[in-house]
């Protein structure tokens, strides 16, 4: 593998089909480096289709989970860890590239004092909301504008762990891609089948959608327990912290629902208010 940069504009991580090497990296400098390292701009992962999944446990989730591993870094400190060096042989097995580092690289890639033992570049994997299924009994929920990694991060978490068919990213929302946010997901993010789209492409498809669809709003009057949720499929769309939900998305709802508050806050924070829809939406499926 080249230090060299590229002539013809291209990523320099190596293709997926190429056969797996091991190569030891010292150099924040190293061009490979360089461009792991600029994963950390959205724009980077836009235009490569490529994000950075941190620690080992996430590592071997995508890997169980069929996602596409470009390149694994791991920690030269950690040699001799029986799963990390599986993960890597596992890794060169697929045709990726397994770069041993020190670090002072791996702080720089993970922008951490103390970063976990690996790191691995995946490709992305996104769902178009046609493929998006629901039956009875079943939950799909929907996020408007999400503007904090943490939040989007703990709703797929909240998502994958009631069994919920899907998470749909509406507008202007954080990247759910981000580092930060596939932290927050804990691995949730290789299991919950996820769709980014516009409000347009949002209630074009609503409006083919065969079950309830409830909201959360400040001006609802039905109390999030009332709706018969495991009567037919349910889509919950909850609205950005801020401002809400679009006057447009809210007409879109059969119910807007109100969440009882005893205490003097105005409002509950996005992931825990979704928290609260999902499990209420999924009790019946969830009873032991």
């Amino acid at each position: 593998m080249s230090d060299k940069p590229p002539t013809d504009g291209r990523t320099r991580l190596p293709p997926t089909n190429a056969p797996g090497r091991v190569k030891e990296v010292s150099s924040v400098s190293n061009p490979i480096v360089k461009d792991i390292r600029s994963l950390a701009q959205k724009r980077h992962r836009e235009e490569t289709g490529l994000f950075l999944a941190e620690g080992l446990k996430l590592v071997v989730d995508a890997l169980d989970a069929g996602w596409q591993i470009q390149t694994l870094v791991i920690a030269k400190s950690a040699s001799g860890h029986e799963l990390l060096e599986r993960t890597a042989a596992r890794t060169v097995a697929l045709g990726a590239d397994v770069l041993e580092a020190n670090n002072k690289v791996l702080e720089a890639i993970t922008r951490r004092d103390n970063p976990q033992s690996a790191v691995g570049v995946f490709k992305r994997r996104l769902t178009q909301l046609a493929q998006l299924e629901a039956g009875k009994g079943d939950v799909i929920v929907a996020l408007d504008r999400v503007r904090d990694p943490g939040n989007l991060g703990t709703v797929l978490r909240t998502a994958d762990a009631v069994g919920a068919k899907g998470v749909i990213v509406i507008g202007d929302s954080v990247d759910p891609f981000s580092l930060e946010t596939v932290r927050a997901t804990m691995g949730s993010i290789f299991s919950v089948p996820l769709a980014r789209v516009s409000e347009a492409e949002f209630l074009e498809w609503r409006a083919r959608f065969r079950g309830l669809v409830v909201g959360t709003h400040m001006e609802g009057t039905v109390d999030y327990r009332t709706p018969k949720y495991d009567a037919q499929p349910t889509l919950l769309v909850m609205g950005n912290e801020q401002a809400g939900l679009t006057e447009a998305l809210a007409k879109a709802c059969d119910v807007l629902a109100r969440i009882p508050q005893a205490g003097r806050a105005d409002s509950l924070n996005l992931a825990i208010a979704t928290g609260v829809m999902l499990f209420e939406a999924r009790r019946g499926s969830l009873r032991l």
